[in-house]
């Protein structure tokens, strides 16, 4: 395996990282508009304030995709051909999601906009508990053959670490998802968000484990990279419970960091288990190798130069957006807001 090789596989599992980072507070505030929300009108206001970053953020996934594609054109399609089914159903969610802010903002009454604030609820809630269920089958090993053709069969996605792990990155999202909100809502509301958390908190502990439990039986991550994979496990309950002290200490700003590290701790769990494998077969001479899966050493450098070329560049324009996104929303500016707007509407139909 060649430097460049193992960098790209790195850049892999940090676009996968940096998506659920930003990305799953999006989800996580989607499926606080039905769990914590009050009203129609608090949802609008939840929805809003993702408003800015929601299509942004999802295009981290978009870049893992074709970085996947153009680093590791076999692992790619081993990938996205054996969980075609799922990986389907995840783009129909976040299509589902994505069409609901328009729709929601354009509503005339308050029952088309509740029917389009039920569509992002369900498109928060389905894409990361699919994405987590697809990320935790494949670290147990799935049928494959020597050119990388992959088989998983229904129990091959839905089984017992699939379906803990699928869940656990829709908690995440979730908690996450409700820090947010707490540095962009008033006074009394962010102390809402931290309230609701710092209870959900007591479910993730023995969640998490569960999940090492079910991990030591269905892998053989603690077996292959015992050192680096407990390490790992330790630093997802440090920023566990640090977002839960947190949470209930009412700071907001460390409860979001937190939770976001807890996330990408996630990946970072998954990611080094399967080093220096890039999809895990049941029969392990049958897995695949980075050193296997890659393209050309021209391509990898090639992808390397744009990549330092066009990083700085992105993640100044990230920054740039929060920064200017960072103040806090007033409700009931948006509410008027969004009431005068269907008012309006209603008259032009008339």
């Amino acid at each position: 395996m060649t430097i460049l090789q193992g960098l790209w596989f790195f850049v892999i599992g940090l676009l996968f990282a940096g998506f659920l980072l930003l990305e799953g507070f999006d989800f996580g505030v989607g499926m606080a508009t039905r769990v914590v929300a009050k009203d129609g009108d608090e949802r609008a206001l939840y929805m809003r304030a993702i408003g800015p970053h929601w299509d942004g953020n999802e295009v981290w996934l978009i870049t893992a995709g074709g970085a996947m594609f153009a680093a590791f054109p076999l692992w790619y399609a081993s990938l996205f051909s054996g969980y075609y089914i799922l990986l389907f159903l995840v783009l129909v969610a976040l299509i589902l999601r994505g069409v609901s802010f328009e729709f929601a903002g354009h509503a005339v009454t308050d029952r088309e906009r509740g029917v389009w604030q039920m569509a992002n609820f369900i498109g928060s809630l389905c894409a990361p508990l699919f994405l987590g269920m697809m990320l935790t089958s494949m670290i147990q090993g799935v049928t494959m053959d020597k050119e990388g053709n992959a088989w998983i069969g229904f129990f091959g996605v839905v089984n017992w670490l699939s379906v803990v792990g699928g869940i656990a990155v829709v908690f995440f999202c979730f908690v996450h998802g409700l820090h947010f909100l707490s540095l962009k809502l008033g006074r009394d509301d962010s102390r809402r968000m931290l309230n609701v958390t710092e209870k959900a908190y007591w479910i993730a502990y023995p969640a998490l484990v569960v999940f090492v439990i079910l991990s030591m039986v269905f892998t053989d991550f603690y077996s292959k990279r015992p050192l680096s994979t407990w390490l790992i496990t330790v630093l997802i309950l440090a920023f566990t419970i640090g977002g839960h002290v947190a949470a209930f200490k009412k700071r907001g700003g460390w409860a979001f960091t937190c939770s976001g590290l807890t996330l990408m701790s996630i990946i970072a769990f998954i990611f080094n288990g399967i080093f220096p494998r890039v999809m895990v077969a049941k029969d392990d001479s049958m897995s695949m190798l980075i050193k296997d899966a890659s393209a050309s050493p021209y391509t990898m450098k090639i992808m390397t130069v744009v990549l330092c070329c066009l990083l700085p560049i992105v993640l100044a324009y990230i920054v740039w957006s929060y920064y200017i996104q960072r103040k806090r929303l007033v409700p009931d500016d948006a509410s008027k807001q969004e009431k005068v707007e269907v008012v309006r509407k209603a008259a032009a139909v008339r």
